[in-house]
């Protein structure tokens, strides 16, 4: 056997538990099912072990155990990992970042959020000049760390485990000391009822204190968020000015937004 067969074979194998979890989890995100004997023979470990995988995953909230193997928990609140969400459905958000990089003119007051999306909107505005960023996203600090010419603003807060994110009372108390042109954020989930909705009333309250400290509200979503609710309410879809995503939605949405004044970008 080939050194290339040899390490290929042993990847799943040497692999920290933590990586594998996060790997499954990409993958029942994706497929919304997995089944314990096929994930066995792609990370190379025994099934007892993700057995073992799937049961911290189950009380973690991700997934539900079934015979053989687990699905995807539709009603869960449990935010996911940063690197799993920043995997997923990168075109739609490279597509949203292209278009809201128009929305952005030189000299610009903005707001970022934590969301995977915002750090697509970071990557592709660097060619601004003279921006103000608040941001309470460890990973768009980092992305912007060579940015000169700008005013780069860290919220300050607690630093949530796994979601690159600085939440708490010290970041929804920073916000609110600042006034900015533009807010940009995303969410879990939008709804025609129940308006936007993320995983945790830390996340939400943090973003309502975004959207008071913005003159226009451009809420970032990708085509799946349409129609999901999540646990904490963020606000109501007349807050929000402009509604950004990759792919245009069915026609009673669309009328919504005509109603209350909601300009959409697609």
């Amino acid at each position: 056997m080939t050194v290339e067969k040899t390490a290929e074979k042993n990847w799943g194998r040497n692999m920290l538990a933590a990586e594998r979890r996060n790997l499954i989890l990409e993958k029942v995100h994706e497929e919304k099912k997995v089944i314990v004997s096929e994930l066995s023979k792609e990370f190379d470990v025994s099934e007892e072990t993700i057995r073992r995988d799937l049961d911290k995953l189950e009380e973690d909230g991700h997934v539900i155990k079934s015979y053989g193997g687990a699905v995807l928990n539709e009603k869960g609140s449990i935010d996911l990992p940063f690197n799993v969400r920043w995997r997923s459905n990168t075109q739609g958000k490279q597509k949203i970042a292209e278009l809201i990089s128009e929305e952005i003119e030189d000299g610009d007051h903005i707001i970022l959020d934590a969301s995977t999306t915002a750090v697509f909107i970071a990557k592709n505005i660097k060619q601004k000049r003279h921006l103000t960023v608040i941001t309470n996203s460890i990973e768009i600090l980092l992305e912007l760390s060579d940015v000169s010419g700008w005013d780069i603003i860290a919220t300050g807060g607690l630093l949530k485990a796994g979601s690159m994110s600085l939440l708490g009372k010290k970041a929804a108390d920073s916000i609110s000391s600042y006034h900015v042109d533009k807010a940009f954020l995303s969410c879990k989930g939008i709804d025609l009822e129940k308006g936007v909705t993320d995983g945790n009333d830390e996340t939400g309250g943090v973003k309502q204190n975004m959207i008071a400290a913005a003159d226009k509200v451009y809420l970032a979503v990708d085509s799946s968020k349409f129609g999901k609710k999540a646990l904490s309410k963020i606000c109501g879809l007349s807050e929000v000015d402009v509604i950004v995503t990759d792919e245009k939605p069915d026609g009673a949405w669309m009328d919504a937004f005509q109603r209350m004044g909601i300009d959409f970008l697609v």
